[in-house]
């Protein structure tokens, strides 16, 4: 298939922009590179020996959206596009809801006007809220607490209306946990802007003397160590499951929502040890006070995605950690951040 990938130059997409062309997809990349960087692009080049289409591209550009895909005549397309950061969401609303919402909407306008009927949607598990029934099925309620969240659960409406207003559509939402790791390459990464959001790698850049310690937010949960307890994925078994999804979706139509997950939780101190036997490096830590919102416990039930795409999570903790040091040990800073650096050949 030629499919497009919207937010293909981050981490999720890019590790997703490889395993699809290592299935023998042409590939098409717009990002805007708020994000994320050319640099990852060049490098699934280098390791895939193919070429990837890219156009430095805003969604929220429906002219030029729209130009792409009268070009592209595009059978699929996975959206990883859109801003991420919970805590700056609470700060921005607005700016989340324009870009995430709003520039979803161009692009399923854009769809409509050209006749690309399926769809591979990147949503999260924060649209379960912090709810602790446990563990989590498609089937628990929606309840997003913060409005990166909201914008993701909003999403998944727009599409469910989609879906029953045009018999044509083909839609999967894979609702992700916490996805970390790194192509065991050490090529392409997780390469956060600024300070880190998530666990992991602000603990790989603890290792990476980037940073002096890592803070856990309470340790008096009812869990075995006080610690909370998440369910952390390989990016490469989530990108896996695009490739899972996209193959359910080619005979199908309607809408289809699946959790992407091990099914297993590890806490805090897990990660922190786990990383530390990884890396041969301490991690330092101190114990600060919980977060509003955060629950003490939550990881998914992925039963159906086994069940319907035939997909499963095959990557442990330590082989998490293992690959996500091999990338942060090999690009102690990430990819080169220069402003000047010229996007692939194949530039659109």
């Amino acid at each position: 298939m030629k499919i497009l990938v919207t937010g293909g130059a981050g981490f999720i997409g890019s590790h997703t922009v490889l395993t699809l062309l290592e299935a023998g997809h042409e590939v098409v990349v717009i990002d805007n590179l708020v994000n994320s960087v050319v640099d990852s692009l060049e490098r699934i080049e280098e390791l895939t020996e193919k070429k990837i289409m890219f156009k430095e591209m805003d969604l929220l550009d429906y002219e030029g959206l729209l130009s792409v895909f009268a070009e592209g005549r595009f059978d699929s397309v996975v959206h990883f596009a859109g801003l991420k950061a919970v805590g700056e969401s609470a700060t921005e609303p607005l700016r989340y809801y324009r870009n995430n919402v709003a520039g979803t909407l161009n692009l399923l306008d854009c769809m409509q006007e050209t006749a690309v009927h399926r769809l591979v949607f990147s949503s999260s598990a924060t649209v379960y809220g912090a709810s602790e029934a446990v563990p989590l099925t498609e089937d628990s309620p929606l309840e997003a607490m913060n409005p990166y969240g909201r914008t993701k659960q909003q999403i998944e409406e727009i599409l469910s209306d989609l879906s029953a207003s045009d018999p044509r559509w083909g839609i999967a939402v894979l609702r992700y946990f916490n996805p970390v790791g790194a192509h065991e390459s050490g090529r392409i990464g997780e390469d956060p802007k600024g300070i880190p959001n998530n666990l992991l790698p602000y603990v790989a850049q603890v290792a990476a003397g980037r940073r002096d310690k890592v803070t856990i937010f309470g340790d008096d949960y009812m869990t075995e160590d006080g610690t909370g307890i998440r369910d952390y994925i390989h990016v490469m078994d989530l990108a896996a499951g695009h490739i899972a999804a996209l193959d359910f979706l080619v005979p199908r139509t309607g809408i289809f929502r699946w959790n992407l997950g091990t099914g297993r939780g590890s806490s805090v101190i897990e990660v922190i040890s786990a990383f530390a036997e990884a890396s041969g490096r301490p991690i330092p830590y101190e114990v600060g006070p919980r977060r509003p919102g955060d629950a003490a416990v939550s990881y998914a039930d992925p039963t159906a995605a086994f069940t319907d795409l035939g997909w499963r999570a095959h990557r442990n903790l330590s082989q998490m950690c293992t690959d996500h040091w091999g990338w942060q040990e090999a690009n102690p800073e990430g990819y080169a951040k220069t402003a000047d650096h010229a996007p692939p050949a194949s530039c659109l």
